[in-house]
């Protein structure tokens, strides 16, 4: 909460506050000019007197508890930014509830402690745990059976960006992934002309299709992505693991191959998160989420030909 949000909740206290002061008082001190309880003058029906009685004093000194009361708990606690005198916080009170509830849980997790996650893989157990953890924390981006969607990957395949192998989907897990696209179009045009654009996106589609000749767009393309492309994707477009730069030669487009979708990938570039959970869930959770991931791929296929593998 910021400081003017601060202010203007304690000036609505106090004057609620005050006003409820102000409100005790107007109405329990007689005045010499009040009429006796029962010399108000209002008769109703011959008989129905009203009279003019102050309010039970325990009732009163209930209510000037109930406000002393307040005005200690903004004291002891504080309001937004203002700190009270207990140094107390719900940031605070929330980091020592999770601390406690996580030290409880890993030590009820301690069984799968430090395991390889294709090993935990085996233990049914596990990856029920794993799975649990998946659908409250993965499955926002990766959908609830690991398909993913544009832009996230599809974790039931065997293709893996950075690397497939135990260790590697550990590290990405625990330590996150940040995978950066250059918006390459303006470098690209600068060399091949107003074309190039479009010769590498020929160039590029015709990777996944080796039986088909390469038109002349194709050809074009061929040279402007040897001479920016090849850094990352190789020479062949195998991919490159270590960097997580794709394998362009398979079926797989992770934002898509329209030509709508290539054409801003070049022109804008793209930026791949995957947050790391380990900071989050701590070593343990995150073998055993790692245990149900591994789980999901069939792990059949070998790594493409002259991609830089990532062990």
């Amino acid at each position: 909460m910021t400081s003017a949000w601060t202010w203007y909740v304690v000036s609505l206290a106090v004057l609620n506050l005050l006003g409820c002061v102000w409100l005790l008082r107007a109405n329990t001190r007689r005045k010499p000019t009040d009429p006796k309880p029962d010399e108000t003058g209002h008769v109703w029906d011959g008989d129905l007197t009203e009279y003019n009685k102050p309010l039970p004093r325990w009732w009163i000194n209930l209510f000037y508890i109930t406000i002393f009361f307040a005005v200690g708990y903004l004291v002891w606690y504080g309001v937004g930014s203002l700190k009270g005198y207990g140094h107390w916080s719900s940031k605070s009170e929330w980091a020592l509830e999770t601390a406690a509830e996580d030290a409880r849980l890993d030590d009820t997790l301690k069984l799968y402690a430090g395991k390889p996650i294709d090993v935990l893989a085996k233990d049914p157990a596990a990856v029920s745990i794993g799975r649990a953890i998946f659908i409250n924390r993965c499955a926002a981006c990766h959908g609830s059976t690991g398909k993913g969607a544009i832009g996230f990957p599809d974790l039931t395949d065997d293709i893996w960006h950075w690397g497939g192998t135990p260790n590697r989907i550990l590290d990405t897990i625990q330590n996150g992934r940040q995978a950066v696209m250059p918006a390459w179009a303006p470098t690209l045009v600068a060399q091949g002309g107003p074309t190039a654009v479009d010769d590498t996106i020929a160039y590029v589609l015709s990777l996944s299709k080796p039986k088909q000749p390469l038109d002349a767009a194709a050809e074009r393309g061929e040279k402007l992505f040897a001479t920016i492309c090849v850094a990352c994707h190789g020479p062949q477009g195998k991919g490159n693991q270590v960097v997580g730069a794709p394998d362009l030669t398979d079926s797989y487009w992770l934002y898509g191959n329209s030509l709508a979708s290539l054409h801003k990938t070049l022109n804008e570039g793209r930026q791949g998160v995957m947050p790391a959970w380990k900071p989050v869930l701590g070593d343990t959770r995150t073998r055993l989420l790692g245990a149900y991931v591994w789980t999901l791929s069939p792990h059949k296929e070998p790594p493409p030909a002259g991609a830089v593998i990532a062990e």
